[in-house]
Order: structure tokens, then sequence, then C-alpha cells
């Protein structure tokens, strides 16, 4: 006996509609984020591979950005960091705007970051020797070096010299002077820089790393007084930008220009660390030194 019209079409439609919704389906890939693209070499880099090496390409050594909170996990022992000062916070003390209100360009910036200003200090330890150590954060308005900054910075030498703790200042900071707070930003650089000068003369140890980027009044100021300066491969350091500096002076820079490898060549760094060496690297000096 035939099969009845209406039921054989119908038969037909569900099966399309089968085929149809199984076509439909997600197909399964790779998920997202497993893969990076490496802006140093263009390479697509396997994620864990990248993270192994503390955030450094497995393929070129391209050194990625990290936030101060991972720079503190990185370096220091496990379980071992204790914040200082963490209680300050900036405020507006000459009512700035521009495209916007300082105070809520300030609030917009705590909230995406998950810091209260660009620098984070305590004390901890590397390699069971304990320290005090500061890391400055350019995700926070390029890490510029606003009141809260020069203030958090120049208390944790204050404290440094009080415990007679090495201190290690880590800069990772791509603006200078935070000029929504005028002339009391620009005063930063002269306190931090006259804490390090009598916490050298109380015969304490400043170690300096310098980051991409390390610019500005940061470069000016406390990032280049360390008694041992080291930077990150290819870490772009120095007061104004090159391209500032061709517009300014119209000349041809030299290759590699405030890279750190032309730095050291020339003399400003005293030692180029991967960053998957520079936790061992700090308690050499440290050693090495007799603190």
């Amino acid at each position: 006996m035939s099969e009845n019209p209406s039921a054989s079409a119908v038969s037909q439609a569900q099966g399309a509609n089968s085929w149809e919704n199984l076509t439909k389906r997600p197909k399964r890939g790779v998920p997202a984020g497993l893969w990076l693209r490496c802006p140093g070499c263009g390479a697509t880099v396997f994620r864990k591979d990248v993270e192994k090496l503390l955030g450094v390409c497995p393929e070129c050594d391209y050194h990625w950005y990290v936030s101060a909170r991972e720079r503190i996990r990185q370096l220091l022992d496990e379980g071992t960091f204790e914040e200082w000062f963490a209680d300050l916070e900036p405020c507006d003390p000459i009512e700035f705007v521009d495209k916007m209100p300082y105070r809520e360009r300030l609030r917009r910036e705590q909230e995406r970051t998950g810091l209260r200003d660009a620098a984070v200090v305590g004390t901890g330890m590397i390699r069971a020797r304990r320290v005090a150590i500061g890391v400055t954060d350019s995700a926070f308005m390029m890490g510029s070096m606003g009141s809260v900054v020069g203030e958090k910075l120049t208390r944790l030498i204050e404290r440094a010299q009080e415990e007679q703790l090495p201190l290690i200042i880590v800069s990772g900071s791509g603006g200078g002077a935070r000029m929504q707070e005028g002339v009391f930003s620009l005063m930063q650089m002269a306190k931090v820089s006259a804490a390090l000068a009598r916490f050298d003369a109380a015969g304490g140890l400043y170690i300096s790393v310098l980051t991409n980027p390390t610019m500005g009044g940061v470069a000016a100021s406390f990032a280049s007084l360390g008694d041992v300066v080291i930077a990150e491969p290819k870490a772009l350091i120095g007061f104004a930008g090159p391209r500032t500096i061709m517009a300014t002076i119209r000349i041809e820079l030299p290759k590699g220009f405030q890279t750190s490898e032309f730095l050291l060549e020339h003399g400003f760094i005293d030692r180029i660390v991967r960053r998957p060496e520079l936790k061992s690297e700090l308690a050499r000096i440290i050693d090495y030194c007799g603190k």
C-alpha cells in the first residue's frame, strides 16, 4: 500500500528541518584566547607557552606588558607580599577639566584597572630575602607621576631606610608628570629624588628595574638613580619620545635609539635581564652587595 502523500510530505519536511538544524549548529573550533599574535615578530604563539615564560614570546623574546600586581607575583615568593600605604587616593587639587573632569577620569581609571593610582608598594621576599618593592603601572594614565605615586614611593623609600631593607622599584611608566595636577605633580620628581639621596647617604641599596616604557619624569628622576640599573630587553627608555626629538632637532636618530640595548652600549644602564631570569638576578645582586 502506498504511503499517504501528506504523511510523506511531512516526513520530508521534518528531515529537511533536521538537516538544517544539524548544519546550523556551531562548529567546534579553537577556544578564544588560546593563541596570541606576537607584536614583535608576528608569530602566532600558544598562550600557555607565553605564560610559562612570564609574558615573553618563545619565538623572538618580545616582552609583553604585565600589570603591577602580576609583576609583584612574578618577583616575590608566593604569599609574602604585604602592601603598604594602600589607602592613599588621588584628589583634584586644581579642579582640572579637559575632555572630562579629572575626578571622573580618575574614577574611570580605577574601575578599569582595579588600582587606586599608578603605583603599588610594599614588602615581600625574593628567594627568602626581604625587600621593599614598588611598581608603577602604565595601564593607569600611562603610569604618570601624580601626587599619590610620588607620596607612595617616598614613603616606601623612607620605610626601607628605617627597616634597613634593599629597595627595588620597577618602572613601567610611559608618562611624565601628570598635567592634571599641575605643579603638585612636578614636585614629586624632586621629592622622590631627595628621599633616594637620604637613603643612599644611609648606606641603602637601591636597584632600579626599567621596563617598556620608562619615559618622561619617571626616567628623569628615580628610575635613573639606582645603584644598579637593570632593564628588560628592547624596552623604550628616555625623556621625550623619538618622534618628538626628531621633530625638534630635525636630524635622523641612531638605529635603536632609546632602547635598552642602545643605552647599555652607552653606559646609561648596567644590565639587560630577561624577565624569566630577573628574580634570580635581583637575589644575586642583593647577596653580592651584602644586603
